[in-house]
């Protein structure tokens, strides 16, 4: 079975996940937030498209993830689903929508399954509260992915975009949330802006698949953010990012030029005309 014709026959699930974990095939994950790009993302063979809270800043032009709601993911994640054959969508569950109480993050867990057709949720952090938070929604029959390193969500809290699990205790600490996601039954677990040797570590200690970005190249397979992979966030260019594209320039250069056509009159013509 390749990535390409999943167990299922119908899109890519997490027994498709921990076969590929176990064969050493690498798992290809994009993010998405509306349905033209993910049609896109569907066909080109992603294994997983993640509806992320970076909408806050790739889509609104937020400073971080904490202005997102849950109807915005929820709004948007519907929108992919649209689009999504293949794939399967993971949805980000946005900050407060499950650290205040386990009943309200499985209710919110469901809302985003129920009213937007995806397969599974995300949510950040690995303390014995989330651990509990995400065994309860497994028993509820909601998938989850875990999400540790650097957690976007609690950006105000690190200190910034910084790079986690770099001393004796934060490595430690990285191992045993890790290991007690798994436990909790989370299905994946993200690693975010941590080393490379301990990204390679865990992911070799784990039973269920990591998913890096920043992370380096040991882990089972690898997440960037849609905009960035292709060159349209042009500001954005931290050193674990490389551009597959420049569309970024291409657009602003397709819009001058366009600006310039109807300027001067060379566009519409006559071939753009209904007679």
């Amino acid at each position: 079975m390749s990535a390409q014709s999943p167990a299922s026959g119908k899109g890519v699930t997490i027994l498709d996940l921990r076969e590929m974990k176990a064969r050493g095939e690498r798992i290809a994950v994009l993010t998405a937030y509306d349905w033209l790009f993910a049609r896109l993302v569907d066909t080109s063979g992603i294994d997983i498209i993640l509806v992320g809270d970076s909408l806050g800043q790739v889509v609104l032009g937020l400073d971080s993830t904490v202005g997102v709601t849950l109807n915005d993911m929820i709004h948007h994640a519907r929108a992919v689903c649209r689009g999504v054959s293949r794939s399967m969508v993971v949805v980000d569950l946005p900050f407060l929508t499950y650290q205040l109480s386990t009943e309200e993050a499985v209710r919110n867990a469901g809302r985003v399954l129920q009213e937007s057709g995806a397969t599974a949720v995300k949510l950040e952090g690995g303390s014995t509260r989330i651990a509990g938070t995400v065994e309860r929604m497994v028993e509820a029959g909601i998938p989850v992915m875990g999400h540790l390193g650097f957690t976007p969500q609690s950006v105000h809290t690190l200190g910034g975009n910084r790079v986690q699990g770099r001393d004796d205790e934060s490595r430690q600490r990285l191992r045993d949330e890790a290991r007690r996601l798994q436990d909790a039954g989370a299905f994946s677990i993200v690693l975010e802006l941590i080393p490379g040797d301990l990204a390679a570590d865990l992911s070799a200690d784990l039973r269920i698949p990591t998913i890096g970005i920043g992370a380096g190249p040991h882990c089972d397979g690898q997440v960037l953010v849609l905009p960035d992979m292709l060159g349209l966030n042009r500001e954005f260019n931290p050193r674990f990012l490389r551009r597959f594209a420049e569309l970024g320039d291409q657009a602003e250069a397709a819009l001058r030029e366009y600006v310039s056509a109807v300027k001067d009159g060379s566009y519409p013509t006559a071939e753009h005309t209904f007679s």
